[in-house]
């Protein structure tokens, strides 16, 4: 019976130790959500002045990193693209780059991809941070879809999510083009992404355990919840449509969700 009692005293400890090893820890951090900076958008030199204050005042804050959250600019050139990284390059803090619409075309094809890819860097990929897993994706190929480099992505993003599931990790989806506005089954328009696929993204999302999808595109202001998922998108720092001022939201990650997020205004 003593060597019993040992036996499964000495599993029990093996067993808390392997759950220990697989089970990501969580910590506090905050990270900031900064949507379309579009240079261009809301006039150039606008742009430019907005997007170097916003870097400016993040680094007041010292976040854990930055996430951009696609449409760095309007017209996608040599200049625009140069002056984006010139400015991003000023953070004292990582920065994750999302590609948008504008970015690689409303309808892209291999080579504004590859042109992208090039100058930017990857257009989907992911990374851990204190526990959580944050799972950057193209929302334009889902938009308008390119053959081969869709189901690319698909396939990735299946594997990426089984993945964090598999280590208990929460998952932040940052993208670009909401899933939806109002209603995960309004009609399909210009700002939200197409009702099959975004149903398809939604039970993969809930099924996954991703906890917010963090994204920019309609240049004002949109929360929502659904199915245990927090769904925002962030003012600009271009040009707002519900005329809110321009600015970046900053997140708390403390607890379970829903977590906690507040707008930062750059006069």
């Amino acid at each position: 019976m003593k060597l019993l009692l040992k036996t499964v005293g000495v599993l029990g400890i093996l067993f808390l130790l392997c759950s220990c090893a697989t089970t990501p820890r969580r910590e506090p951090f905050t990270f900031v959500q900064l949507c379309d900076p579009q240079l261009g958008m809301g006039g150039y030199e606008h742009d430019v002045e907005v997007f170097t204050k916003a870097v400016a005042k993040i680094n007041e804050l010292q976040p854990d990193f930055v996430a951009i959250c696609g449409d760095l600019v309007q017209d996608a050139n040599d200049q625009s693209f140069a002056d984006f990284k010139r400015i991003r390059d000023g953070l004292e803090v990582p920065c994750h780059t999302v590609s948008g619409n504008h970015d690689v075309g409303r309808h892209p094809d291999p080579g504004s991809l590859k042109r992208y890819r090039d100058v930017i860097g990857e257009d989907y990929y992911s990374f851990e941070h204190k526990g959580y897993t944050f799972v950057v994706v193209n929302t334009q190929l889902w938009k308008s879809p390119v053959p081969g480099e869709t189901e690319k992505q698909d396939v990735w993003l299946e594997q990426t999510l089984s993945s964090a599931a598999g280590k208990g990790s929460p998952v932040f989806i940052l993208c670009h083009y909401p899933l939806f506005l109002e209603s995960p089954d309004e009609p399909d328009e210009y700002m939200n992404l197409p009702m099959a696929k975004r149903g398809e993204l939604l039970r993969l999302y809930e099924r996954s355990g991703v906890v917010a999808v963090v994204g920019g595109h309609a240049h004002r202001f949109i929360e929502n919840d659904c199915r245990g998922i927090q769904l925002v998108n962030g003012e600009s720092t271009s040009k707002n449509f519900d005329k809110r001022p321009m600015g970046f939201r900053v997140w708390h990650i403390e607890g379970t969700r829903p977590f906690r997020h507040e707008f930062i205004a750059v006069d």
